[in-house]
């Protein structure tokens, strides 16, 4: 039986709730990380002058550097170029899956996995519209790219940053910038060369409509607010009669009259001029019945008092756009956000993949993965969209000047090289780069503070110094003696498997920084037991923490393609797991040629 102090048993505790708060998810995991550093403080875990050390940890200096950095990078058409390049040299769609995955990771090996996708997307789109295939055919495969390469470069992700601290605490120097690229790029080009030979075997290629104005691409059925006007066909028929008419493409969620919602079994109601219907339709079901003139969209006006000035014909311009990960309008309406008053633009509808929107347009909470269709002035739309930290998932029409092209690839080229050339630390390189950006005006100094992802700063910042109670504690040489007994009659490479599936196993749970976090002392614990050097069993832990391809929720980059790709939960099994256990063998067999265990 296992005797427990009082210190391991309220570090167990914390840890326990910390884990059950990541899980539950109805928290935000940043709030969670500092309640659990403050639980950690008042009773006695951590001495209070030495709390918030965790946000000068140069790990968390150089990520919010390199979230800067390429929000420059996303900035300056240097990605625009490189889709219109691959327009003219791709003519199949596998050919286009290679060119788009080998991109998304190798722009992803020197930014931030979220910013590549992204910055990736928008051609990824077009290309699924210009060889007529569905986007759910590529979304997936861009997106876990992104995060393989990632593993290639010191800076491509956080658990490779926060591995290389925990490498400093029993070596003498973290990992380099280029330690992490061998594994990197194995494991990238071998998951890049499954995918393109499973996707198009195991992803739906039937969730596609086809393209109309109104809709760029398929993202299922829009939610929007409808009216009908004088002189619509629908004005005398039932709200039964027109859905029969349009077959399952048309469904009537509610249905106002005078401002009054009108309950139970509306469906035998006729319709009259003036009614408000909030509908679900398809997209070009949608733009064929108010290009006719049966129905006309009410735009989530959000103004207070007076409606704004109408706009000049031909003024006004669509846009869709996708809700992503942490966008602080979260949980906020378009009526709370009074966003025609604030950014100058309409919501129009909303598109929810898998989720099911009753309420008005204007009332509906937005949520993560969300892709809405807005309406603004087409000189202030872009800038709209990029101020409620939305991105846009149509193409983007860049003036592409030279300076802005080619001064953020020199200033990222010259701080990767004085990492490389071993001239200053990540975190000063870095942040030299980020006061270059400034100085040059790449970015206005208004965009600094907006470009970086807090929530993660803070996660990083907060469980870093939670992460070190595991070790003063000794609770991570305890699980590691537990896991090395219970593996003691596994070889090396089979205890190094071990480590790998924990780490698989924990990731979707939480941030990928917070599973580092978690398993790197228990896995240094264990190769310490073990007798053998710790670096493969700690790059186990940074690749393994990095590759959730199971869940839609465990990265970023699953949520923000679930809308656009019109994935289902199911559909990340089907491709991630063959990747998962391609992975896990490949660790197996190239980690210890890679960093010697003996």
């Amino acid at each position: 039986m296992v005797c427990l102090s009082t210190s391991q048993l309220l570090a167990l505790a914390i840890f326990a709730l910390a884990i059950a708060g990541f899980v539950w998810d109805r928290v935000r995991y940043d709030l969670v990380a500092v309640a659990a550093l403050l639980a950690c403080v008042l009773t006695g875990l951590i001495e209070p002058d030495k709390a918030f050390l965790g946000f000068g940890n140069v790990a968390v200096v150089t990520v919010a550097a390199v979230l800067v950095l390429s929000h420059a990078l996303a900035r300056s058409g240097v990605v625009a170029l490189a889709g219109q390049w691959m327009g003219r040299l791709v003519s199949t769609p596998t050919q286009q899956l290679l060119v788009l995955c080998g991109l998304g990771a190798a722009l992803s090996a020197f930014m931030n996995n979220v910013g590549a996708l992204a910055i990736m997307m928008p051609i990824a789109l077009a290309g699924a519209r210009r060889f007529g295939f569905a986007p759910s055919l590529v979304l997936m495969p861009l997106s876990f790219a992104t995060m393989l390469g990632g593993m290639c470069t010191l800076i491509g992700t956080p658990p490779n940053l926060l591995a290389a601290g925990f490498r400093a605490r029993y070596a003498e120097e973290p990992f380099d910038f280029f330690d992490f690229t061998p594994m990197g790029v194995a494991l990238t080009l071998l998951g890049i060369a499954l995918m393109a030979l499973l996707a198009p075997r195991v992803l739906p290629s039937d969730r596609k409509g086809e393209a109309a104005a109104i809709e760029r691409f398929d993202v299922g059925h829009y939610v929007t607010e409808v009216a009908v006007p004088e002189r619509s066909s629908l004005a005398g028929r039932t709200v039964r009669e027109a859905e029969e008419e349009a077959g399952e493409r048309l469904a009537v969620i509610a249905m106002r009259r005078q401002g009054i919602r009108l309950r139970g079994r509306f469906r035998s109601t006729r319709l009259e001029p003036g009614d408000h219907l909030v509908v679900q339709a398809d997209a070009e079901l949608l733009q064929e019945l108010v290009r006719g003139g049966a129905l006309e969209l009410v735009a989530a006006h959000t103004t207070t008092g007076a409606k704004a000035a109408p706009a000049e014909p031909g003024s006004l311009e669509t846009a869709e756009v996708v809700v992503p990960p942490n966008a602080w309008l979260q949980g906020a309406t378009a009526r709370s956000l009074r966003l025609r008053a604030r950014f100058g633009v309409n919501l129009l509808a909303i598109s929810r993949q898998g989720r099911p929107v009753t309420r008005r347009v204007r009332d509906t909470p937005l949520s993560a993965g969300d892709v809405l269709l807005l309406e603004g002035d087409i000189d202030g739309l872009p800038d709209a969209v990029r101020d409620m930290g939305c991105l846009p998932l149509a193409d983007r029409r860049i003036a592409l000047e030279p300076f802005r092209i080619y001064a953020p690839v020199a200033v990222f080229a010259a701080s990767i090289a004085l990492v490389v050339a071993d001239l200053a630390p990540a975190s000063i390189a870095f942040a030299l780069g980020v006061l270059a950006i400034l100085a040059l005006r790449i970015i206005p100094l208004r965009e600094l503070y907006t470009a970086i992802d807090w929530p993660v700063v803070v996660l990083l910042g907060a469980m870093i110094p939670v992460g070190g109670v595991l070790e003063s504690t000794g609770l991570a040489a305890m699980v590691a003696d537990k896991i090395a007994a219970a593996g003691a009659f596994l070889p090396e490479r089979g205890m190094l498997a071990l480590v790998l599936v924990v780490t698989l196993v924990i990731t979707p749970m939480l941030n990928n920084a917070a599973t580092v976090i978690v398993m790197a002392p228990i896995a240094v614990g264990i190769a310490q037991q073990l007798g053998v050097a710790p670096d493969a069993f700690l790059m186990a832990v940074a690749i393994a923490a990095s590759c959730d391809f199971l869940t839609p929720f465990g990265h970023q980059n699953n949520t923000l393609i679930l809308a656009p790709g019109g994935y289902r939960f199911a559909d990340y099994w089907r491709l991630g797991l063959p990747l998962d256990l391609l992975l896990l063998a490949t660790c197996v067999l190239l980690l210890p040629l890679v960093f010697p265990l003996r």
